[in-house]
């Protein structure tokens, strides 16, 4: 059995940092969520609301994007008609959560580290307010593609996105990297 944790143990470390992060952090994420009450919705989502409701009037989108008054979302509406919703898992911060383990399990020097941590929740917060004012004007235009559109193209560009991040990580910057 030693022989097996000894030839494994840079796999195990690796298992165990990246979970022991993603459910800290997950964790913290929790109490951040209860911390408002069950009808409201928090800053971040709010936040990225702003956002995308900006980029979009930047490209001279008639678009207005308010929180609901009965329920934890914002309605997005786009030349007058409601196209979407905002919910607090538009946000991406699972998908940051799961970013940081990664990278945090594959760590290399600290300050490196922590940069690169950086930079990728920047960059994955700035593609996902994009992804979200690109989906709500393909929604006007296509519809019928919510499915598609929402459940397969656009998870797969932010999740490409992030994969991709990774693989620069553990070949540009971790301790393994060569």
């Amino acid at each position: 059995m030693k022989k097996y944790l000894v030839q494994f143990k840079p796999f195990l470390i690796f298992v165990g940092i990246f979970f022991l992060t993603y459910i800290v952090l997950t964790v913290l994420y929790k109490f951040y969520l209860n911390s408002f009450g069950a009808n409201d919705l928090d800053d971040i989502t709010l936040i990225v609301g702003r956002n995308t409701e900006q980029l979009l009037k930047l490209f001279n989108y008639d678009v207005i994007i308010q929180k609901s008054a009965q329920y934890p979302w914002m309605n997005v509406l786009l030349n007058g008609m409601k196209i979407a919703l905002i919910v607090e898992g538009c946000n991406a911060i699972s998908v940051m959560i799961l970013f940081v383990s990664f990278v945090t399990a594959f760590s290399g020097k600290l300050k490196q580290t922590f940069l690169f941590i950086v930079f990728g929740i920047v960059s994955i917060y700035i593609l996902n307010v994009i992804r979200i004012a690109l989906l709500t004007v393909l929604l006007l235009c296509f519809p019928s593609q919510n499915h598609l559109l929402h459940g397969v193209v656009f998870p797969l560009i932010i999740y490409g996105y992030v994969f991709i991040l990774w693989i620069f990580w553990i070949n540009r910057f971790s301790k393994y990297a060569g």
